[in-house]
């Protein structure tokens, strides 16, 4: 392999890297909330 395709499939696996990693933690961010919102509204209504 030549030296810039071994560059571009190594800048596209980064990028896929980063994607994953932002899909990742925006979806246990939305676990994360939607499994506190009763412990609080809970609280609230005590």
């Amino acid at each position: 392999m030549e030296l810039a395709s071994v560059y571009y499939l190594g800048v596209t696996f980064l990028m896929f890297i980063i994607f994953v990693v932002i899909v990742a933690r925006t979806y246990s961010k939305k676990e994360r909330l939607r499994g506190e919102s009763p412990k609080f509204r809970m609280m609230d209504d005590e």
